[in-house]
């Protein structure tokens, strides 16, 4: 059995964060694409066999969207009130870095 330390496990999750669709769809920014649950979105389009994600969510669909969609689905659902409120219009003066 292979244990991994709260660290490693860390570590691991932020590797693997790049493929999440839905980091990917909110990187992505393309007008008219979804935004409330949009890497789930991604994810359950992939699996169903859809054409052009680039073009409908302006991002390609993990490699492995079956595995991908679990973590997608719990990340879009603590980042919901954001993507409702970016839905709506609703500026919320967040910004980053400095």
């Amino acid at each position: 059995m292979i244990r991994f330390s709260g660290l490693s496990l860390a570590l691991l999750l932020i590797g693997l964060l790049p493929g999440c669709a839905s980091v990917r769809t909110l990187d992505a920014a393309k007008p008219g694409a979804p935004i409330i649950y949009s890497g789930t979105r991604l994810d359950w389009y992939a699996l169903h066999g859809g054409c052009c994600p680039l073009d409908r969510f302006g991002a390609e669909a993990p490699k492995y969207a079956g595995l991908d969609l679990p973590a997608s689905a719990l990340l879009d659902t603590v980042l919901l009130p954001f993507a409702v409120a970016a839905e709506l219009g609703i500026g919320l003066g967040v910004t980053g870095g400095n």
